[in-house]
């Protein structure tokens, strides 16, 4: 009788879900998390943007993000960079420049805001005038509540102890 000779399968170095990090965006994500709760981590990309992300795409949004092949995240990334959504879960409808819909993400919308406030503070309208004067903008009540992390007031003194 000849005697079977068994492959032994080779071993690929495994890495875990947990300790792998996942870059989307020029944002790290720790893999242990969910699809869903780990695109909430990049900058403009909101709970209801993510679940849209995880259905457009087939996605389970249970999975860990530590899970993801290279070629899912490049549709992830792709998908995020020009989403194919309802325009209620863009960021940036009716553009003031250019009047299309935009969604911006990371460093983007961050600059994007800020020119945003110094046009309003240099056409000094209503919103502007509270921006540069560290005032709520959205009408809230600044009489009991609003306080910048100023001192909370003096208080009352400590009697002194005499001996």
């Amino acid at each position: 009788m000849k005697e079977e000779i068994k492959k032994i399968p080779e071993k690929k170095p495994e890495i875990k879900e947990e300790t792998r990090i996942v870059r989307i965006l020029s944002r790290d994500i720790e893999g242990g998390m969910t699809i869903y709760a780990g695109l909430t981590k990049i900058k403009g990309v909101s709970w209801t943007l993510s679940n849209a992300v995880c259905k457009k795409l087939n996605i389970d949004k249970k999975r860990k993000i530590g899970s993801l092949t290279i070629d899912e995240v490049k549709k992830i990334s792709n998908f995020l960079k020009n989403p194919d959504v309802p325009s209620y879960l863009i960021n940036r409808r009716k553009d003031f420049e250019t009047g299309e819909d935009k969604h911006l993400t990371g460093s983007d919308l961050e600059l994007r805001k800020e020119f945003d406030i110094k046009r309003l503070k240099k056409i000094k309208s209503y919103r502007g005038f509270r921006h540069m004067s560290n005032l709520p903008v959205r009408g809230q009540r600044t009489r009991s509540h609003f306080r910048r992390n100023r001192a909370k007031g003096s208080g009352i003194k400590k009697k002194k102890i005499t001996q």
